[in-house]
């Protein structure tokens, strides 16, 4: 799957920065608390023998399609992609994350994707208000924040990763997940200006 970040020769459509995980959620986390979160450890319940539930398994713990949780002792929140394990990358123009659930091409999925955005019969779960001091990093869960500059053992390159540009504020949390046509289906997280009710 294609990672890069620039655009292609010759096309006016860049290609996207997709994060995958090992099996668990993707956490979007500000970068400024991103030190805060301590990923799948020793002493959690996943992978130790532990009772106490570690960040990864506090992730994996996340009802419905997103969900916001503590990240470190600061107050920071980070906000948990979860249900599907998909590549994920971020369309900054809609402030939305794209989950491939399905689809033929990045260009179908991305197609479909915005059509879904711009639908206004699209049938959306709250999931929340995620606040943030501003960009964040999408990663795998699983990682520790302190870790996304380490490279994996024997040539493994570093943990996938996907900047956040994000402005600081109070985001409501919306997701769907949904069919285009027979053969691209696709998953949305988008953030929207919180306005209290």
């Amino acid at each position: 799957m294609e990672t890069s970040s620039s655009t292609a020769a010759g096309s006016a459509e860049p290609s996207f920065t997709w994060v995958e995980s090992m099996g668990g959620p993707l956490i979007a986390i500000p970068v400024s608390a991103l030190d805060g979160w301590r990923g799948c450890t020793e002493s959690g319940m996943v992978i130790g023998d532990g009772d106490v539930p570690d960040d990864y398994d506090r992730a994996c713990e996340v009802d419905g399609l997103a969900g916001v949780l503590a990240v470190g002792r600061e107050g920071a929140r980070g906000l948990v992609l979860a249900d599907e394990p998909a590549s994920t990358c971020y369309l900054p123009e809609h402030q939305a994350f794209v989950r491939w659930l399905g689809a033929n091409s990045e260009t179908d999925l991305v197609t479909a994707a915005r059509a879904v955005l711009t639908d206004p019969t699209t049938e959306w779960e709250e999931c929340g208000v995620w606040e943030t001091d501003g960009p964040a990093v999408l990663m795998d869960s699983v990682t520790a924040g302190a870790e996304l500059d380490v490279e994996y053992p024997i040539g493994g390159g570093l943990p996938e990763q996907a900047h956040v540009p994000i402005p600081p504020g109070r985001w409501t949390v919306r997701a769907v997940h949904t069919s285009a046509n027979e053969n691209t289906s696709v998953g949305l997280v988008q953030l929207l200006p919180w306005s209290p009710s």
